[in-house]
């Protein structure tokens, strides 16, 4: 033949099928085309089987892994997940559904059938699956975020309220129940803590169980877990906080509980009449969340809440007692009779309605302040007197190094509670401390026990990643501050820290005979302050004890 059907005179002309397997495509002679014809070099092509980019005539247009395949399955039919026609195994799955769960499942995840092709197959490219390949590194799949959590109106609501409990029950099985998809889609957050906090092998293994036990509990797709749903891993010893942070961030968790001021707040006024209660209600979410429309007010601590309200309940208890439904109703009168006669109940308890009215006038809930009208007096300032020398004597000697250290920062340098929390290791440099703005140079009895306590945690949290100076066994593994109350429960039964801190800015008073001005520049406190100590020196009790009750340890 002198021309092909492309040059054809008078063409190009349409070739004719292949004679052997009815391709239109690439005619090559004899009436058969390049895959067909023994003297043609075909180009790669898919496999048949399994749709892989690269099988050649020499398998029969099939993959390595294919051509394997059908010499151990020979049925020929739908495939039971993608339906596409392929030879099947014995459970009706396809090669190509097969190489995509193993895709998909990752190392320790199991995925089932149903979700291999929802979003489609990937294709692969062929005998990329030989022997020499196993240790190619094949990069982990993002796994997608789950569905949204419809609004609380959509959720099926419990037929019964059912008590959860860990005590008689398995870890390793009730891990088992939670959603693959979703334990992959909350192992990303879980991972990004391991890496930031550097948690150690146990840990890590505690914080995934916990998190595939939790996510068991979902009955439904698109539900939301509760925080009463995690504080049940607390019976048996599973950290519940580093669950909470991880489903939190993942979108999974819907906290409803109530903050521990608001739940006391609410017991302590059951008593009171209706129309009283939802006042007293307005107040606490004033203070305790603050408002930012005019007049704004920023939220106060939890500690301060609870002694506002402590100091006022008795007033309202006897209010609604005597037939008064409102605060609205009452009259300065009534503030004098409910008020003690003397004292620092006197003072207190008018502080407490003062705060009451303040905020429920200025949020037009009460037309006047009776509080306000009513003169209470102020406390009568206490007296700081010194603590006993082999107290503080045995805390500096220690043989705790966070003890120790923190006998030795505030016996020498007067810090505070809140200070203390806040250190961090970046504000120990060249012998000096910086505090609040603040360049203080460390006492040498300071830096010996600094030394001593930075030696202690190095060898105890090596790979920590908290910042601060002060950490425990629970904020190591956190970038959390530790509390007032792990720092008073370390001083010991007979200091804290307002008592040694008292200790030491009353002997630098007795030290300077009552020099303000030096108090303020030492420890940063204003003029008011500082008089508090120096109006002290001419204590009967301090005059027999005299000045340097530090000095065996300066």
């Amino acid at each position: 033949m002198e021309f092909c059907f492309t040059c054809w005179p008078g063409g190009p002309v349409t070739p004719p099928p292949c004679l052997r397997c009815g391709s239109t495509r690439l005619y090559y002679a004899a009436g058969l085309c390049e895959r067909c014809h023994p003297s043609a070099i075909p180009p790669p092509d898919s496999c048949t089987n399994c749709l892989a980019w690269g099988a050649t005539r020499n398998l029969r247009w099939l993959c390595k892994g294919c051509a394997s395949w059908c010499r151990k399955y020979t049925a020929t039919a739908a495939c039971a997940v993608c339906r596409h026609d392929a030879v099947l195994d014995g459970d009706g799955i396809c090669r190509l559904c097969r190489k995509q769960a193993t895709l998909t499942r990752g190392t320790h995840i199991l995925i089932p059938w149903q979700e291999v092709s929802r979003r489609g197959q990937q294709l692969f490219f062929a005998d990329l699956f030989s022997s020499r390949f196993r240790g190619a590194a094949i990069p982990e799949p993002v796994p997608l975020r789950p569905e949204p959590v419809p609004p609380p109106a959509l959720l099926q609501p419990a037929l019964f309220d059912a008590v959860r409990t860990l005590r008689h029950r398995g870890t390793e099985g009730l891990a088992r129940r939670a959603d693959p998809h979703l334990a992959a889609w909350v192992e990303q957050f879980t991972r990004e803590d391991v890496i930031r906090y550097s948690w150690s092998r146990d840990l890590t293994w505690r914080v995934r169980t916990s998190v595939n036990i939790v996510l068991g509990f979902l009955q439904a797709p698109g539900a939301a877990l509760t925080a009463d749903d995690v504080a049940v891993l607390m019976e048996v010893n599973l950290p519940h906080g580093h669950v909470s942070a991880i489903l939190e961030r993942a979108g999974l968790l819907h906290n409803d509980r109530l903050p521990t001021v608001i739940a006391w707040a609410e017991q302590q006024i059951t008593a009171l009449p209706p129309v009283m209660a939802d006042e007293v209600r307005a107040w606490l979410a004033i203070m305790h969340e603050g408002s930012d429309v005019p007049p704004r007010r920023r939220p106060r601590s939890e500690t301060t809440i609870r002694l506002h309200l402590r100091w006022a309940l008795p007033a309202l208890t006897r209010w609604a007692a005597d037939g008064k439904t409102s605060l609205r109703e009452i009259t300065p009168a009534d503030v004098r009779s409910a008020l003690p006669p003397t004292g620092a109940n006197r003072t207190r308890m008018g502080q407490g309605l003062r705060s009451l009215y303040r905020v429920l006038k200025a949020q037009r809930l009460v037309f006047t302040d009776p509080a306000g009208q009513v003169r209470t007096g102020f406390p009568d300032p206490t007296i700081p007197m010194p603590l006993r020398v082999e107290h503080i004597r045995a805390a500096l000697d220690s043989a705790d190094p966070s003890r120790a250290l923190l006998c030795a920062l505030i016996a020498f340098h007067g810090l505070t509670a809140h200070q203390i929390q806040h250190l961090q290791l970046t504000h120990v440099c060249d012998g000096h401390l910086v505090v609040d703005g603040r360049r203080v140079p460390l006492a040498e009895p300071v830096s010996l026990r600094l030394a001593a306590y930075l030696d202690h945690r190095r060898r105890r949290w090596p790979a920590t990643a908290n910042p601060h100076l002060f950490i425990h066994y629970r904020s190591a593994t956190t970038t959390a501050h530790v509390g007032h109350r792990w720092i008073n429960l370390r001083l010991g039964p007979h200091l804290t820290t307002r008592a040694l801190r008292n200790d030491r800015l009353l002997d630098e008073a007795l030290a300077t005979d009552g020099d303000a001005k030096r108090l303020g520049d030492l420890f940063g406190i204003n003029t008011r302050t500082a008089q508090r100590y120096t109006k002290t020196v001419g204590h009967s009790s301090l005059q027999r004890l005299g000045p340097g009750s530090l000095d065996a340890h300066r």
